[in-house]
């Protein structure tokens, strides 16, 4: 048997990382490995506020800056193409029963609708109304939209149709 040494028995006797031992690498400065954060850091980074963005601001860039008002969207006009309207901006309040009366007054309507969430039942702001011709549909957009109901200005305009276009994917 040979006598212990660690030069020249072939085995590796350390258990950090082997060492290149060409001179091209040890005339580098080795890297220490990026210290792990510890749970604590990692928490306080968590809650730590956003970076600012280039500008200095911490707002998203489409956002509007304090102090300006977001520039109101109009709505989509859709023509009256059958005699199912949609109504926008509806009072939270309002009910089926109350755009049945106002829209009776403008014509024979066939069904009222007010969208609600699913879970909850409360008003989404927007709803359907069926008049019983294209003709008193019409009607009802030009006498209704822009008219003050329970607070809010109505959006009264054609529903769109529940037909899409087809993909043409080439």
């Amino acid at each position: 048997m040979r006598p212990h040494d660690s030069k020249g028995s072939g085995r590796r006797q350390g258990r950090g990382p082997r060492r290149p031992s060409n001179s091209r690498n040890e005339s580098r400065t080795p890297q220490p490995p990026p210290a792990k954060k510890t749970f604590w850091q990692k928490l306080v980074a968590f809650f730590k506020p956003a970076p600012a963005s280039a500008n200095g601001s911490r707002r998203p860039a489409d956002a509007p800056a304090r102090g300006e008002s977001r520039t109101s969207r109009k709505p989509e006009s859709v023509e009256v193409t059958s005699s199912k309207l949609y109504i926008g901006n509806l009072s939270y309040d309002a009910t089926e029963n109350d755009l049945l009366e106002l829209f009776n007054g403008v014509g024979l309507v066939k069904n009222a609708e007010v969208v609600t969430h699913k879970y909850n039942e409360k008003s989404k702001g927007f709803g359907f109304v069926t008049m019983t011709t294209i003709d008193e549909a019409k009607r009802a957009v030009v006498e209704l939209h822009d008219k003050e109901f329970m607070g809010r200005k109505l959006v009264v305009s054609g529903a769109k149709t529940g037909e899409r276009e087809p993909n043409y994917r080439g």
